[in-house]
């Protein structure tokens, strides 16, 4: 049997951008840039998480970054949650915040840690796997 649209992407996306410089700089890291394949690495992880079994997903990013954000989830015709981190503290932390927020919200939420800077070609594995 399949899910249904029960497990919260939790979005992490940051960056100092020195992992791809020159063409990655602290105003647009990695995951704002197109490597491979069409869009963002943050844009095709929001289309990864776009069916079942995800549900609206909680995003995780510096407030540098907030209008970058905004601006692909919107392009992606998603709504989200955001959290802002004032300063960067590393993923432990964000996913910490993540489950904090997610708590706030329901006490047995599944949640699902995807980075937005990896490339994952099997997009049907991919889902097949969090179900």
């Amino acid at each position: 049997m399949k899910a249904s649209n029960t497990l919260t992407p939790v979005i992490l996306s940051g960056g100092a951008g020195t992992r791809l410089w020159p063409l990655s700089r602290r105003a647009r890291p990695k995951p704002f840039l197109n490597v491979v394949g069409e869009g963002s690495l943050f844009a095709q992880t929001l289309n990864r998480v776009d069916a079942a079994p995800f549900r609206t997903p909680l995003i995780i990013c510096n407030e540098a970054h907030r209008f970058l954000v905004a601006e692909e989830t919107r392009a992606a015709g998603l709504d989200a949650d955001i959290v802002l981190e004032p300063c960067p503290r590393n993923t432990a932390p964000a996913i910490a915040a993540a489950a904090f927020r997610l708590l706030q919200h329901q006490t047995d939420q599944l949640m699902a840690v995807v980075p937005s800077d990896h490339v994952i070609d099997d997009g049907a594995a991919f889902l097949t796997a969090a179900e």
